[in-house]
């Protein structure tokens, strides 16, 4: 009998602010983060930029000898100020193309504090994965209860049954960037290769 291996944690992943924001200890978090990645051997899959927390963590990756794959659309290049010492960037006409190219080369996705785009970003893959595309995990580092409102949103949401018990969509929640690569790594070793992936439709554009 062929046993499928259970899926594993070799990229991941990052959304967050373009902006340092106002607390110093989430730049810390988003350095602590990008060296953790480095010294463990998991890729960074990120929005390409060089601003704020998104350039933070990145030349954090890139500092510790670690790989760094930015995905950017061609209208946010000057805006976001591409990082030109990834290793890998990858230029989209659009922002539909660089979401679906960060899904695909991800085993994991974490949101670091951020703003709008970083929000739509986490409740689109909550999204997809609540309607069956895929299982790959779906954390939220809460650097100083950054995301308190959200998760109590969400409680809430559950609570009024709009988010029901059988669809099985997991948030996973830690506060420290040591408590990331661990808790996904339990994640994913739940569920195969295969069912990670999930169905072909996820390349539909939503």
């Amino acid at each position: 009998m062929h046993i499928q291996a259970m899926s594993t944690i070799r990229t991941i992943c990052v959304y967050c602010g373009s902006s340092p924001g106002t607390d110093r200890a989430f730049i810390a978090a988003a350095r602590r983060f990008g060296e953790i990645l480095a010294t463990d051997g998991v890729g960074l899959v990120y929005g390409g930029g060089s601003r704020g927390l998104m350039g933070a963590v990145a030349t954090s990756v890139l500092d510790h000898g670690g790989h760094v794959t930015g995905i950017i659309p061609e209208f946010l290049q000057n805006r976001e100020q591409t990082l030109r010492r990834a290793q890998e960037i990858i230029v989209t006409p659009d922002m539909h193309v660089r979401k679906q190219t960060m899904f695909d080369k991800a085993d994991a996705f974490v949101a670091l504090p951020g703003g709008i785009g970083t929000l739509e970003e986490l409740v689109e893959q909550l999204t997809w994965a609540q309607l069956g595309r895929h299982k790959k995990p779906i954390l939220i580092l809460n650097v100083k209860g950054f995301w308190d409102p959200l998760c109590a949103l969400l409680d809430h949401m559950r609570g009024m049954e709009f988010i029901r018990g059988e669809l099985g969509v997991t948030l996973l929640v830690v506060e420290r960037p040591e408590q990331v690569l661990p808790k996904l790594r339990a994640a994913a070793a739940q569920v195969t290769e295969g069912e990670k992936q999930g169905k072909p439709e996820t390349v539909e554009r939503m």
